[in-house]
């Protein structure tokens, strides 16, 4: 969540950093700042509201060249949305100027500390304290390092930090503990930023930080240290992915261009996890011993990841009989674990710095637990701190909307179910490689579905101004109907829900009229005649029925006032085929709407504060 940028080096930073915040606008945000060091002098500028309007405000009154700056784009958490609680913060003599992605806990008590010391605050935001706090350390110690140590140390709750120190105009400093931080090492500039994509213009070369740690990042040279100011060894990683996988490229936006993009991710995985017809995610054998002696999976996401938690445990359920639990990463902390070695815990994530989920693994590993994971993101905090990792393999996705990724996360826990079925003796070879045959068919398929664009489209222009859709769906698309209703809601702005269809004769039937459209997911499944039965109920209360159902399949067509139809694919395979439409659905609802389906209103790509 939020974004951060910082640069020294030779080139004009306001550029460099406008530029950056621009990359991250994907992240979510209400406003947005820059702070330049000149002539040590520290100079903020920061508006309320959308990047360009504190690029206009830089055009208009143009900044003095700099070479070193930070900027940030803020998702207002203490204090509202103004000019004056954007980031950055410069401390009372100011000396130090601060970005912050987090949330500190105990900003109260140390505000009402420094005002007792004589420091005024000109905003409401905990972001200010770490400001003045940091330069009355400074003032008392003298030292920049031990005044830093001395700040971490009384700060509580979660914080990633850029600081501009007036006193030096050669260095940023970068701070993190359970926020996002990365270094990227240029050729006579360095980058300091929340999220790589920030840094793919410069450089591929970076270095992450971990939880603990401090960098102090000049124009030709990197140091690091960790809480208690001792320096330590960093080992630079080379970004796998470039520039141009962030860009949109022919499509109007990113999330059309990753629903399409969907084919490509499947075969890749197909072509990493599937291809040698052997069980290739176990290859790992202490993974495979550690899933063998696991009694109970309990699988722990948020968002878009808990839905397909919710595939994965029918899946998990129906094919390797291991009893499987999903819940939120938000509960999930806060409860008390009823487990014991041979529990499993999964934690699923498409950045893997979901912070809830965060909170879930070290919860999970606290109480002696082994988790694995299942995410995208190799360098992240997620797959750094769990004992073993999946990787969905989805590449950058920047629509705040998860699609790709959700695709990839539900194949993933496609294969391991299966494997984990064949290795356990539920599956035979022929049964695995049967189900393997039909994986590798997917992505051709999945195309034939976007290949029905246009028709999807001309169906949300039916329902874009209705105010509210009912999604239905029974045994393993009962999550399909969950996450269809979690991405109209949250690109178009549409209130909408998800049932599990045999549920609707207990209460939700009441809401049914002729001025309801009811989405229906109910492909040729074990299912099927259940829910054709429910969709009886529907139609005859006056509901617009609106079916994705398997080609040729007429029952259904009577029953709907408009059709989507996909390929037929085996029942295991139906979350992914079914989810598509759905999507650009939800997509094109939010464009007839007026909404850009990027950048959801209060939402953020990765939630990063509990």
């Amino acid at each position: 969540m939020c974004g951060i940028v910082g640069y020294v080096g030779r080139k004009d930073a306001e550029s460099v950093l406008t530029v950056g915040l621009q990359k991250l606008e994907y992240r979510g945000y209400d406003s947005a700042g820059i702070a330049l060091l000149v002539k040590n002098n520290i100079i903020v500028r920061k508006r309320a509201g959308k990047i360009h309007e504190l690029i206009n405000s830089l055009a208009e009154s143009p900044l003095p060249k700099s070479t070193i700056g930070i900027a940030h784009t803020r998702w207002a958490t203490h204090g509202g949305v103004c000019d004056t609680n954007a980031h950055p913060h410069l401390s009372q003599r100011g000396i130090f100027a601060v970005v912050h992605n987090g949330i500190i806990d105990n900003y109260s008590y140390l505000r009402e500390m420094l005002r007792q010391q004589g420091y005024s605050f000109s905003s409401e935001t905990d972001t200010e304290v770490i400001a003045n706090l940091l330069e009355y350390n400074y003032l008392r110690e003298g030292e920049l390092i031990e005044a830093l140590v001395k700040t971490v140390k009384q700060l509580e709750g979660s914080f990633a930090l850029a600081i501009l120190f007036r006193d030096d105009p050669d260095l940023i400093i970068g701070v993190r503990k359970d926020s996002p931080l990365v270094v990227g090492l240029g050729e006579e500039e360095n980058i300091l930023a929340s999220d790589p994509v920030a840094i793919l213009p410069h450089t591929k070369r970076v270095v992450y930080l971990d939880d603990g740690e401090i960098a102090f990042v000049r124009q030709n040279s990197v140091e690091f240290y960790d809480f208690q100011g001792k320096p330590i060894e960093k080992e630079a990683k080379i970004l796998d992915y470039t520039e141009e996988d962030a860009e949109k490229g022919p499509y109007p936006h990113f999330m059309l261009k990753e629903i399409y993009e969907q084919p490509k991710v499947l075969s890749t995985n197909i072509e990493r996890y599937v291809r040698s017809l052997k069980p290739v995610l176990l290859r790992d054998l202490n993974l495979r011993k550690l899933l063998l002696n696991k009694t109970r999976i309990i699988i722990e996401a948020a968002g878009t990841s808990y839905h397909a938690g919710l595939v994965g445990k029918y899946l998990l359920e129906t094919y390797a009989e291991i009893p499987t639990e999903v819940e939120y990463s938000s509960e999930f902390s806060y409860r008390k674990l009823a487990t014991d070695s041979r529990t499993l815990v999964v934690a699923i994530s498409q950045s893997g710095e979901t912070a809830d989920t965060i909170d879930g693994l070290r919860y999970a590993k606290k109480h002696g637990l082994e988790v694995l994971a299942i995410v995208n993101r190799p360098e992240s905090t997620i797959a750094r701190e769990s004992d073993y990792v999946i990787y969905t393999n989805a590449g950058i996705e920047v629509g705040v909307a998860s699609t790709k990724a959700y695709v990839a996360q539900v194949q993933v826990l496609t294969l391991l179910a299966l494997e984990l079925a064949h290795v356990k003796g539920f599956l035979t070879e022929d049964e695995l490689e049967g189900m393997m045959r039909h994986m590798e068919a997917l992505p051709k398929k999945v195309e034939r579905v976007l290949a029905l664009d246009a028709h999807i489209g001309h169906i949300a222009e039916r329902i874009y101004k209705t105010t509210n859709v009912m999604f239905l769906g029974r045994g393993i698309n009962y999550p399909t109907a969950l996450e269809g209703a979690l991405k109209l809601k949250e690109v178009s702005y549409i209130h909408a829900i998800g049932y599990a269809a045999g549920e609707m004769k207990h209460g939700p039937l009441a809401l049914v009229d002729n001025a309801l459209p009811v989405v229906v997911i109910n492909p040729r499944s074990s299912a099927y005649e259940l829910t054709v039965s429910s969709t009886h109920e529907v139609v005859s209360r006056g509901g617009k029925v609106i079916s994705v159902i398997t080609e040729g399949d007429r029952r259904m067509a009577e029953l709907s006032t408009h059709t989507i139809y996909v390929p037929e694919v085996p029942e295991f395979l139906t979350p992914i085929i079914t989810i598509v439409p759905l999507q650009l659905l939800a997509y094109y609802a939010a464009v007839l709407r007026g909404v850009d389906p990027d950048k959801p209103r209060n939402l953020a790509k990765s939630v990063t504060v509990r």
